[in-house]
This record gives structure tokens, C-alpha cells and sequence, in this order.
């Protein structure tokens, strides 16, 4: 080991929020050595003074988005490749994301197959942030296929079930429609250790119960592609909305989701709540446009839709989530950092390692200026210093 790997770096936050309360500790030093937090103390005159410390505004556990399907000209479907995987967490820590979920949306027969392979060469080289892997179908349903490519969704068989649960992927979420699983499936899946949620979904209020006891986890981007919330049937939305242990990916954009709806889903669970990107290659990239199986996708006005006006994915970065909750949706900053890190990590099983500053845990931090801009964003300890947001 390097004397560069055990070196202790020191950042001095003005601010620190550290996933576990609301309110912010004021002028702390956290310390990491070998990619953990090592200490957490109050700020000295000493270390203003000091060379080797690193000064923030604002400083909380590392961002973690649960779904984004492509950045910086990359995307996940087009080529699953380790490459590809580097070029997408390099283009969402300008946004301040440390970790990522890669999303591999519906393709045809097995072709997740080659994302599940690409993620587990990623994280055997230790590409930094690739904390697994997301597959978002294609065992959904045709009744809300969303931008998916319909000819793609299909049942899930004992061979999918098999190449599922024998990957090598520690970290796995798997979106699925409940209603479509043959019998028994779900808690075959839950008991391998795979994250489900339920997403791109006409599932019942009862049926998304039955799915919860069998192993669900959670649902993907709140509102929508799913049932929603009636008077008479609450839907995938209500039955979330009921649940005491359901999290929530929402799409905090200004066009998946009306803020109220953000400031509603926030108010009922907070605790549960994850903002996420799901941005597709123009995030931090070049392209204004895309194919998507074969339908032509263009950016305008922040918005990523076919000419249809259906919406394909987001451009937009986790801090500019943040920086919308806290303008449009009214949502305490704490909160709603929380949203990014604290209830991710719970939600894919991984709170004892992620989502809380925390002495012993990884050092994976996001670092903010006072007007919610990012400053630094360290990666299990490794300064990765992003030009902006």
C-alpha cells in the first residue's frame, strides 16, 4: 500500500449533514484514511489554517442514484461494456452522484445478460462508483410498457430466474411487474438477495401486498408506469403511499412528476422516498438526440420525448433534483439529502456501509456550495473534483 492510500485527508465542512438528522453540525473536520471515515470532529483554528484540508460550504454522504440509464454520450442498452460503465459515473459526478445503479432497461430474450456481465467486470476492476447493477424489465407489463419496447416484454422464465439469482452481483435491483410473476417467483428472488421492485406496472393495491410479503422492495419512479391511486383502487401509488416499509424512486424533474405530487410523496415518506435521474445519454453529453428502438427521441426544453410526446428517461442530474425539491416541492434541505444518499442506501440493504457520515463507513461524500452546487464529490475515498454543476 501506498503512503498516498494511507495519507488521512481532512475536509472541513461548514456545513455538515450526516444522514442521520436534519439539522446540520456546523464547522467539522471529517478525516479518511484507506477510503473510510475515520473521524468526525469539530473544526479548530488550526485547520483553517491548514494545507492539507479541503474546505466546503456543505458536505453529506455521498449521492447514490438508484436509476440512470446513460450519461456523457453513453448508454447502458447501446453498448454494455465496462467502458461504458466508467463514462456514465464519470458524466454523474458532475452531478454530484457518487455511486450508481446502471440501468439496463427491456431488450430482447437475454441480452441483460451482457449488463450483468459488464457490471461484474466493473466492479472486479473497481471502476469507481459502480456500486451494481439495475434491470428495469423486461418482465414487465404490456398494459404499461411506458418507452420500453413492447415486443420485448416478456414472462420470466426458470432460466432467467436462474441467470438471476446465480450472478455474481452483490448489489442487484430487479424491476418487475408482480401481477406477471408466475407463482413463487418473487420470494425466490427476494431470497437470493435481489432488490425488487415493482415498476411498469397494473398491479392491484392487494397484489402489490401479496408481492411486499413475498419480498418486494419497492417501486420504480413513483407515478409513473404504474396503477394509480383511485377511490376504490389505490393502485401501486396508494398501496406505496400505505406501506410502512416501501421505498420509492421519483423522477424530481418538473415533467415525470407535478410537485405537488413530489411535496405529497415526501410528506407521507420520507423516510423512503429516492430521487433519481433516470437520464439517459444527454446528461453531461454532446447528443441532443437518440434512436430508441428505432423511435427517434429528442431533447427540448429539458424534456427527452418521441414525437408522440411520450417522455424517454430524464436529463437531469441528482443536484439539480435536489436543488428542485427544495425550490418547487418545499422540501427541508436535510430532508431532502436524505432522499439522495440515507434512503437509497436503506433501500438497497447497504445502510451499514453507505448513506450516513459515519466513523468506519465508506468515505463517499458530496461536497455542495451554499447555493447547491457541487464542489467535490469523494468516491470510497478517492477526490474526484467535478468543474460544476
Amino acid at each position: 500500500m501506498s503512503l498516498a492510500e494511507t495519507r488521512t485527508a481532512r475536509i472541513l465542512a461548514r456545513q455538515l449533514f450526516d444522514g442521520v438528522g436534519a439539522t446540520p453540525l456546523s464547522d467539522r473536520v471529517v478525516e479518511i484514511t484507506e477510503g473510510r471515515v475515520s473521524a468526525i470532529r469539530p473544526a479548530t483554528a488550526d485547520d483553517a489554517r491548514g494545507q492539507d484540508i479541503t474546505e466546503h460550504d456543505i458536505v453529506a454522504p455521498g449521492f447514490i442514484d438508484l436509476q440512470i440509464n446513460g450519461a456523457a454520450d453513453a448508454q447502458f442498452n447501446f453498448a454494455p461494456t465496462v467502458e461504458t460503465l466508467k463514462t456514465m459515473a464519470e458524466g454523474a459526478r458532475q452531478g454530484g452522484t457518487a455511486h450508481i445503479l446502471p440501468t439496463f432497461i427491456t431488450a430482447p430474450d437475454k441480452d441483460y445478460l451482457r449488463a450483468i456481465s459488464a457490471t461484474e467486470e466493473a466492479i472486479r476492476t473497481r471502476i469507481p462508483g459502480i456500486l451494481g447493477l439495475h434491470l428495469e424489465g423486461p418482465f414487465l407489463s404490456h398494459d404499461r410498457p411506458g418507452i420500453h419496447d413492447p415486443a420485448a416484454i416478456r414472462s420470466l422464465e426458470e432460466d432467467d430466474l436462474s441467470a438471476l439469482t446465480s450472478s455474481d452481483l452483490a448489489t442487484l435491483l430487479l424491476t418487475v411487474a408482480p401481477e406477471a410473476l408466475p407463482p413463487g417467483t418473487m420470494e425466490r428472488l427476494s431470497n437470493a438477495g435481489i432488490r425488487v421492485f415493482a415498476g411498469h406496472s397494473q398491479a392491484t393495491a392487494d397484489q402489490i401486498a401479496q408481492a411486499q410479503a413475498e419480498g418486494l422492495v419497492g417501486v420504480t419512479h413513483l407515478f409513473n408506469a404504474m396503477s394509480q391511486l383511485t377511490g376504490r383502487e389505490p393502485g401501486v401509488v396508494g398501496a406505496t403511499f400505505a406501506s410502512q416499509s416501501l421505498y420509492a424512486g421519483i423522477i424530481a424533474d418538473g415533467h415525470h412528476v407535478d410537485w405537488r405530487n413530489v411535496a405529497l410523496a415526501a410528506r407521507l415518506m420520507p423516510d423512503r422516498l429516492c430521487l433519481v435521474s433516470d437520464a439517459m445519454l444527454t446528461l453531461a453529453g454532446t447528443q441532443t438526440g437518440f434512436e430508441l428502438h428505432g423511435v427517434e427521441i429528442r431533447l427540448e426544453d429539458g424534456r427527452l420525448t418521441d414525437r408522440e410526446g411520450r417522455l424517454a428517461g430524464a436529463h437531469v442530474s441528482l443536484v439539480e433534483c435536489l436543488r428542485n425539491v427544495v425550490e418547487h416541492a418545499g422540501i427541508e434541505l436535510g430532508t431532502a439529502l436524505k432522499m439522495l444518499s440515507t434512503n437509497p442506501a436503506h433501500a438497497l440493504g447497504l445502510e451499514r456501509e453507505l448513506g450516513q457520515l459515519e466513523v468506519g463507513k465508506r468515505a463517499s461524500i458530496t461536497c455542495l456550495s451554499r447555493d447547491l452546487k457541487v464542489t467535490g464529490v469523494y468516491v470510497d475515498g478517492q477526490d474526484f473534483s467535478p468543474a460544476g454543476s
